[in-house]
């Protein structure tokens, strides 16, 4: 149980993180860093 909550807090938090760059207007830049991964 503890592993599924972890899972679920860090997409929750990386779901956060894509959201606030979105609305400062860094989806470009954190899309750009992805696909070069």
């Amino acid at each position: 149980k503890n592993i599924w909550k972890r899972k679920g807090y860090w997409t929750a938090l990386k779901a956060f993180s894509l959201g606030k760059s979105l609305s400062t207007g860094n989806s470009k830049s954190f899309f750009v860093q992805q696909t070069n991964k």
